[in-house]
């Protein structure tokens, strides 16, 4: 069912309900307004009738029955009865019918003073009359048929208003659910035209500031992020593809060289080494996308556990050997690393220097800033400094190298961007981004500043606690 016609008719059924509420407590608060009336009525006729008869400490039952062939009867099927206290009856208008009265209820009246019932065929009051040394009961009963009438009158009313009314409502709400959910329908009308090929600068229109309207700007948020992440998987794409094809058509072209001719054992062995640094390179590649893609797993995919940052970092320097040990026997040996790691104070509790993470992960992003950093130092060597407040353990890394140009800044944590002085440095660009989105997953920050010709420094914010 659409959401109109759930409008619609929860609307309808909720007025009809109300409705049916309303006109059930007016009929019922005017039966017993008629009911208290008319008893009311019959009491005030029974003492009336009670204090007529009675006359000088006597009956005046002739004096009643006078007054009952004239006008005194102006009820609708007025009985009226009087009994005198030992309960023999002393009048009745009831002419040709057996007279009988409970002496239940003639002791009740007698005891109380009053009774008043309704029944089926009328109303009956009762009242017990004494005036000086002479006492009376009287019975009177009658049928409201004006009352009656007026009430049945009200009924038919309330049932033609209530069919009328739903009748309105339905029309009525039908119109008001379609003028609700029109911007829906607009909505869904201009979401089916977008698709992956015009998904670029694709918007919905939603006006106003009501809940539809900021549906419709966070549709439009979110078309632009997918926007964004298309266009940064079709870059990924492209650059991947391009990165594995560079050392892998390097790898066949030496190997088709090598096979074209024999050769002597020392050209061999250039050729292997070279072709074992293109697939060490297409190896440090295919580990880095390994890595991307792991860092943008859920969170909740990893387990976090107390980790000490500066030890994990003094266990860094292992790693950075053996990371940049040389590709073969015979190959030249690069520069011995130095990681020089300081702190702005001293930590008083080992508390402060943990962070709550994934080690594995942690160690991922500090290995590749230390390479990073040491690939572009002059001198081979990179500062690290490590600070703590009570919420956050700060880490910066800073290297002396050719800095990065402030138009790549924005830019250097995008998969396969390069800087556009760093192209003579052995990489593939993908460290960086690896580095952002673990800091992600930890919930922390990293931001970089650079000045071109001094350095570069990066700076990890990481929480205590990951929330």
């Amino acid at each position: 069912m659409k959401i109109k016609y759930k409008i619609a008719l929860s609307y309808s059924i909720s007025a009809f309900v109300l409705l049916n509420t309303f006109a059930i407590l007016a009929y019922y608060f005017s039966a017993q307004s008629r009911k208290a009336e008319y008893l009311e009525r019959l009491e005030y006729r029974a003492r009336s009738i009670a204090n007529v008869i009675i006359e000088d400490d006597h009956v005046k039952v002739d004096l009643l029955r006078k007054l009952d062939k004239t006008t005194f009867q102006d009820l609708y099927k007025e009985t009226i009865l009087v009994y005198d206290p030992a309960y023999d009856l002393l009048y009745s208008n009831i002419k040709d019918t057996a007279i009988r009265t409970s002496r239940h209820l003639l002791d009740y009246i007698k005891k109380n003073g009053e009774y008043s019932h309704e029944r089926d065929n009328g109303e009956l009051v009762g009242v017990y009359y004494t005036e000086g040394k002479v006492s009376v009961i009287v019975l009177v009963t009658s049928f409201d048929k004006y009352g009656h009438q007026n009430l049945q009158n009200l009924r038919q009313i309330l049932i033609i208003e209530i069919i009328v009314a739903v009748i309105l409502l339905v029309v009525i709400g039908y119109v008001f659910a379609g003028g609700m959910v029109r911007p829906i329908d607009n909505l869904v009308r201009q979401v089916r035209t977008i698709n992956a090929s015009n998904l670029q600068g694709m918007t919905v229109t939603a006006k106003g500031r009501d809940e539809i309207s900021q549906l419709g700007a966070n549709f439009n948020t979110m078309l632009k992020r997918l926007s964004n992440a298309f266009d940064l998987q079709k870059s990924f794409v492209s650059n991947a593809s391009h990165e594995l094809r560079t050392p892998l058509a390097s790898i066949i072209s030496q190997l088709q060289v090598a096979l074209s001719k024999e050769r002597s054992a020392e050209v061999y062995q250039d050729i292997l080494t070279s072709v074992l640094e293109d697939a060490q390179h297409l190896s440090d590649l295919s580990n880095g996308l390994l890595q991307l893609a792991q860092s943008g797993l859920d969170e909740q995919q990893f387990v976090f556990t107390e980790v000490r940052i500066d030890e994990l970092l003094l266990d860094m320097s292992n790693l950075i050997k053996l990371k940049r040990a040389p590709a073969s026997p015979g190959a030249e040996a690069q520069k011995s690393a130095r990681v020089d790691i300081s702190f702005l104070k001293v930590p008083e509790l080992d508390t402060e220097l943990i962070c709550e993470g994934n080690e594995s992960l942690l160690k991922v992003l500090f290995l590749n800033l230390l390479d990073n950093a040491l690939k572009f130092s002059a001198d081979n060597t990179t500062f690290v400094t490590i600070d703590f407040t009570p919420k956050n353990i700060q880490v910066q890394v800073k290297d002396n190298g050719i800095g990065i140009a402030p138009e790549d800044l924005e830019k250097i944590f995008e998969p396969f961007y390069r800087g556009s002085n760093s192209h003579q440095v052995r990489g593939h660009g993908l460290g960086l981004s690896i580095c952002k989105r673990i800091v992600q997953l930890h919930k922390g920050q990293i931001v970089v500043s650079s000045i071109q010709g001094q350095g570069t420094t990066f700076t990890v914010t990481l929480p205590h606690q990951h929330q």
